[in-house]
């Protein structure tokens, strides 16, 4: 029996989900982490949080298994975060992470000493407050201490690596949206590095997805159950492992995620930009092709900030019935219309990016009034994320990305009804997979093509993944919520110089 191994380090938690070779799941173990805040708009972690959270998953999930039939191991990771190591691989400050927004100087520090243009020519994307370079400046601006003790720059998984294997490595689509790759050429840009002064000895090396990377350490063999010297696929950036777990690797297919953050994302063979920078292009987790996505920062993490403010009824009730707040949320939303009696929720918590690219932006209900209550609220948020997500969907169609089957993923996939609210909008069938494990398989397929069970990442997702049947799109629902979104889109630029004085209060 020969097993492969998927570690996710999420943003909520940490997944680690132990694979037979057809992909069925063995065992898994999810451990959960704080987010700090300790300014409006900034957001941490602690690395040592996610190591403890895998060496956990780890142990749960090789209890009892021959460690020497694990074939091997794949990383998946959420993007953009910060972690910097002094002489001693000692982490030097908390992990800036990719919702933090404090960076708006330095994005434009950085696009001033680029130029606008070339930096999207470079690195194909606008400097944004989310991207690990802004992050690596405002250190080198606010903590001179801190950074003249660097000595290693890492991405959240890629930390992960280094404490399972003590090797520095990083990986394609992860280290596109460092904006510090030269997305096109795929290797780490000299131009931007130097006009930058960031030394390129900071940077871990970098390889293709599939690429074994590393092994497992004997020590970290002794702390997870895992056997030394198994090897460590390079891995993905979150969205890219989940394009492979939902087999998103090929022209034509897309998929939207539903996670902390909302992204649609679609693969394609040939490098598409937008001009405008609204959306992200990214190397994707097959060797010499791409992506395009766009991201509203504050998509699951909207409907968990209502739970977690409003919700302890519905919380109290899911824990006396055995079953998830969010169904009985959901369940009570169905019963307001589309439209929400006429109110709108914008789900900028944290910012947006796609399509607006403010830091400053915030969270808005809007046409708020006496006859609304919760149910009404409730679905304002999942229809505010649907009509986030509608926008970059757009976008990535306008440029020329092809966007044929569309596939729901994270875990705003497991609401029924928040996938009839997408399909509806978005005008096109959708369809979910029959694994639920998005990311973590996709980054144990990516293990699996490494050490060479399979020949290429389309070839294995061919065989391992399947769907369940589509839902086809209702022409008079979607022409319902049209009213409501193209009030929605006319609600940003009325709030944009608002919410930049907004932030100029201290």
């Amino acid at each position: 029996m020969k097993y492969l191994i998927g570690i996710d380090i999420g943003t909520s938690g940490t997944k680690s989900v132990l694979f037979n070779t057809d992909s069925s799941v063995v065992r898994s173990s999810s451990a959960e982490y704080p987010l700090y805040q300790p300014q409006n708009g900034w957001a941490e972690q602690s690395p040592e949080d996610w190591w403890e959270a895998t060496v956990t998953t780890l142990k749960a999930i090789t209890e009892d298994i021959e460690a020497a039939d694990i074939a091997g191991i794949g990383l998946s990771g959420q993007m953009h975060g910060l972690v910097m190591l002094d002489s001693e691989n000692s982490v030097i400050r908390p992990a800036i992470i990719w919702c933090d927004g404090r960076t708006g100087a330095e994005c434009v520090e950085i696009t001033e000493r680029i130029g606008a243009e070339r930096l999207i020519e470079l690195t194909a994307n606008p400097a944004l407050t989310g991207f690990t370079a802004s992050k690596i400046m405002w250190v080198k601006n606010h903590e001179p201490q801190n950074y003249a003790r660097c000595r290693k720059i890492l991405l959240p998984k890629d930390y992960i690596r280094f404490r399972l294997s003590g090797t520095y490595a990083a990986e394609m689509s992860d280290a596109a949206g460092m904006q510090l790759l030269n997305v096109r050429e795929r290797r780490w840009s000299d131009e931007v590095l130097d006009k930058l002064g960031i030394d390129r000895e900071l940077l871990a090396d970098v390889f293709e997805a599939p690429y074994i990377s590393s092994y497992v350490s004997d020590e970290a063999a002794a702390l997870t159950g895992l056997k030394a010297g198994t090897p460590i696929a390079g891995g993905a950036g979150d969205n890219a492992a989940a394009a492979v777990g939902t087999g998103t690797v090929v022209d034509g297919r897309a998929f939207t995620t539903i996670g902390t953050s909302g992204v649609v994302y679609a693969h394609t063979s040939q490098m598409l930009l937008d001009p405008g920078g609204r959306i992200h292009t990214f190397c994707s987790a097959v060797p010499g092709e791409w992506h395009v996505m766009g991201v509203t920062q504050s998509a699951g993490l909207s409907l968990r900030w209502f739970r977690d403010t409003f919700c302890e009824k519905e919380k109290k009730k899911a824990a006396e019935l055995g079953c998830d707040p969010y169904d009985i949320m959901t369940s009570e939303a169905a019963k307001s219309p589309i439209g929400c009696s006429r109110l709108l929720y914008l789900p900028y918590l944290m910012g947006e990016r796609t399509p607006h690219l403010d830091s400053n932006a915030r969270g808005v209900f809007f046409g708020l009034s006496a006859v609304h209550d919760k149910k009404d609220m409730i679905r304002a948020v999942l229809e505010g994320v649907s009509f986030a997500l509608n926008d970059s969907a757009g976008i990535l169609r306008g440029i020329g990305a092809e966007i044929s089957d569309m596939t729901i993923c994270g875990g705003g996939a497991a609401s029924p009804m928040w996938r009839r609210m997408l399909c509806d909008i978005f005008g096109c069938p959708v369809k979910i997979t029959v694994s639920k494990e998005g990311a973590a398989l996709g980054a144990a397929i990516l293990a699996g093509v490494g050490v060479g069970i399979w020949p290429s990442v389309p070839k294995a997702c061919a065989e391992l993944v399947t769907y369940r049947e589509p839902m086809s799109p209702d022409p008079t629902a979607g022409a319902e919520y049209a009213k409501y979104y193209k009030i929605y889109r006319s609600l940003y630029p009325a709030l944009r110089e608002s919410y930049a004085k907004l932030a100029e209060i201290k």
